[in-house]
């Protein structure tokens, strides 16, 4: 979980059991038991997953009781855990991305997570198919109609209080609220719900990853038991509900879901981090007609009052570098103001600098200006298949920092065109060696250009519910 996040709950004296002994069950029990519990996923008819905060710990995000987990550190005096890389660049584990083929094979039904970090919805998982009990900390919704907007930064409030922006849709307007728990918070029916009926109705319930503590959300597993179903549990700490499962297995949630995977003979695709922005071009003519008054707005597809956790700078050139003066920058919002002669055209070249967390250092993009480029009222792009498209050339190249159009729409006051690009930031891969040693891959060897051309090396240093991924 974010450190922010737990910053920002309300105090408690007590938050139950911190610090508890870890257990590892041998390797030869331990590959029976994943071997047994392969064999139950994959005759189940009805198989549900319970998260908790240990699926996420391989991706850079501390737990909350384990040795060294941040109420565990809070109780004994001492500092907390440092994240190993922004909270909103983590990215999702094997484990998230198991799940994820096995709601595609049709083999699991439903996902109940008490995570705060949004990645079973970033790795695939259908909103649908998922209660996010606790709320997502990347996540708005608006308490009139119902829309949810998934952002690409870190909600800056919980407690289901009021944030800054609205919603989009013309005919609400209302403001947006955080979906976030605090203490005092009663689980909402809508996540609620779906998990008590999915749990009644599951023949195997796996909890992977939790201890087991936090009512009433550690109950809900019990509920399979009545009509028959079995409960697993996955979790290096001994849990209140032990007694309760058919099978419990002390190891890591990577390794044994890696186990399972193996033996089920899936495959496991990398997962693809797909970013937008959008830049907002507005013109005005001078009073006699002779120049161009324009300026260049790069911003959040959120809001432009929002910022862009994912870009540190822009630089920005021109075709005609002896006519106009290249410029940097550095501080959001990123603005650029020029004027120049009616009727000319020629190519504004930008190269945007990518944040720690990123799998490359910068993208380049290229952007006509005065040329004859035809309406762009209400043009219709294929958005999903071309991010589709973007995903499938990343995984194709094993690079990041391709970049496509994926929207354009113009206004007429101000006139303005206003284009979104999707731009891959990040590729995980996970490949039959990792699978083998419950590690991964992270591919970080290429960025390209907007015209596909490869550029050099570059490390990186560091419902059906109304919804919007925004």
């Amino acid at each position: 979980m974010s450190l922010g996040y737990a910053e920002k709950l309300s105090y408690i004296e007590d938050v139950g059991s911190v610090g508890m002994a870890e257990f590892f069950d041998p390797s030869s029990v331990l590959q029976e038991k994943i071997e047994q519990l392969a064999k139950m996923i994959q005759e189940s008819k009805h198989l549900v997953v319970f998260t908790g905060a240990g699926i996420s710990t391989s991706c850079g995000i501390p737990d909350f009781r384990g040795p060294k987990g941040i109420w565990t550190l809070q109780r004994e005096g001492k500092a907390l855990p440092e994240a190993s890389l922004p909270f909103h660049r983590a990215m999702p584990s094997i484990t998230h991305m198991a799940l994820v083929e096995l709601e595609k094979a049709g083999i699991l039904k439903f996902v109940i997570s008490q995570n705060v970090d949004g990645l079973h919805l970033r790795s695939g998982i259908p909103r649908e198919k998922l209660s996010e009990l606790h709320g997502d900390s990347f996540m708005e919704s608006c308490p009139s109609c119902g829309i949810e907007y998934l952002r690409d930064f870190e909600v800056e409030t919980i407690g289901l209080k009021e944030t800054s922006r609205r919603c989009s849709d013309l005919k609400c307007g209302a403001k947006l609220k955080d979906t976030v728990l605090d203490w005092e918070d009663a689980l909402p029916d809508k996540e609620m719900l779906p998990a008590e009926k999915h749990c009644r109705m599951a023949d195997v319930v796996l909890c992977l990853g939790t201890s087991l503590q936090i009512t009433p959300a550690c109950n809900l597993p019990l509920k399979c038991l009545r009509g028959g179903g079995k409960i697993v549990i996955v979790n290096l700490q001994k849990t209140p509900k032990d007694k309760k499962a058919c099978l419990v297995i002390h190891g890591l949630v990577d390794k044994v879901i890696t186990g399972v995977v193996e033996s089920l003979r899936m495959r496991i695709p990398p997962f693809v981090r797909m970013d937008e922005f959008q830049i907002i071009m507005t013109q005005s003519s001078s009073a006699d007609k002779k120049f161009v008054n324009w300026t260049m707005r790069v911003a959040s597809v959120h809001g432009v009052k929002a910022q862009l956790p994912f870009i540190k700078s822009i630089e920005v050139s021109f075709s005609d570098s002896q006519k106009y003066k290249a410029a940097l920058l550095d501080q959001q919002p990123f603005n650029l103001k020029r004027r120049t002669l009616t009727g000319e055209s020629f190519e504004i070249l930008l190269k945007i600098n990518l944040s720690d967390g990123c799998g490359c250092l910068s993208t380049e993009i290229n952007i006509p200006f005065g040329l004859n480029k035809g309406s762009t009222d209400c043009l219709d792009l294929e958005k999903d298949a071309i991010i589709q498209s973007m995903k499938e050339k990343a995984i194709q190249d094993s690079s990041c920092g391709q970049t496509a159009v994926v929207e354009r729409r113009s206004m007429s006051e101000p006139t303005a065109e206003v284009t979104v690009y999707g731009i891959v930031t990040n590729i995980k891969a996970f490949n039959s060696e990792s699978l083998s040693n419950g590690d991964v891959k992270t591919v970080r060897e290429f960025a390209t250009n907007a015209t596909g051309a490869v550029t050099k090396p570059r490390s990186s240093n560091s419902r059906k519910r109304k919804s919007r991924v925004q």
